[in-house]
């Protein structure tokens, strides 16, 4: 199976370039180039990934992204910011919106590739290292006071709970199955259950859930 990528970015030299490392790449191609996030949402059905910058004109990538995530003709669609990891004050925003993770355009074109298949399979691009450094930029250092747990948690069971807890460690779904000794299948099956019961599309919006809830603090390890 093609995994079908969009370029969704206002420079031209950033898109060919993405576009020559993409399409020399087996199993995925660019369908498609977009040079704003009206351009990127109009386009959006016709890829399974979007690269999307977030400062474009006439829609930026973050109203692209919400956009995105908010129609369910696109529900199969996903995101991956581009950006810096801590120079932009719009990727925790971006995460909210529904991204899947967040790429620096300065990726090493393996790492680009693998990012798209880590997506494309339903994963969450956040690394424990890069999600610790975005939260502890975004919702304070590690003596901040965690903020009370929003009622909507209490949908969950106590497994799933700890299943939110290590999501937003950047545990993936084999470590979450080791840590409770279960199988990936049915650490798989908690995590899509909190997702559903929160209402969230993503992992990432479930990293974001975990420390905004006070479930994760800033700097904590698994």
């Amino acid at each position: 199976m093609t995994i079908r990528v969009l370029l969704a970015d206002d420079q031209t030299l950033i898109r060919a370039g993405f576009r020559l490392i993409i399409d020399l790449a087996d199993g995925m191609e660019v369908v498609g180039e977009a040079c704003d996030g009206r351009e990127a949402v109009e386009l959006a059905g016709t890829a399974d990934v979007v690269l999307m910058d977030i400062r474009m004109p006439a829609m930026d990538g973050l109203e692209a992204t919400r956009r995105i995530a908010a129609d369910d003709r696109l529900a199969a669609v996903r995101v991956i910011v581009l950006t810096t990891f801590e120079a932009d004050d719009n990727v925790l925003a971006a995460l909210r919106a529904g991204a899947s993770g967040f790429l620096s355009k300065d990726v090493e074109p393996e790492e680009l590739l693998r990012a798209i298949r880590v997506v494309h399979a339903g994963e969450a691009l956040l690394t424990p290292r890069a999600t610790r450094g975005l939260i502890d930029r975004f919702l304070g250092g590690a003596d901040s006071p965690p903020p009370a747990v929003p009622l909507s948690l209490e949908a969950l069971t106590d497994r799933e709970r700890e299943v939110l807890r290590l999501v937003a460690l950047g545990r993936s779904n084999e470590q979450i199955a080791e840590h409770f000794v279960l199988s990936p299948l049915t650490a798989k099956t908690h995590v899509h259950r909190a997702m559903t019961k929160l209402g969230v599309r993503d992992r990432a919006q479930l990293v974001v859930i975990g420390y905004q809830s006070g479930l994760v603090r800033p700097g904590e390890q698994a």
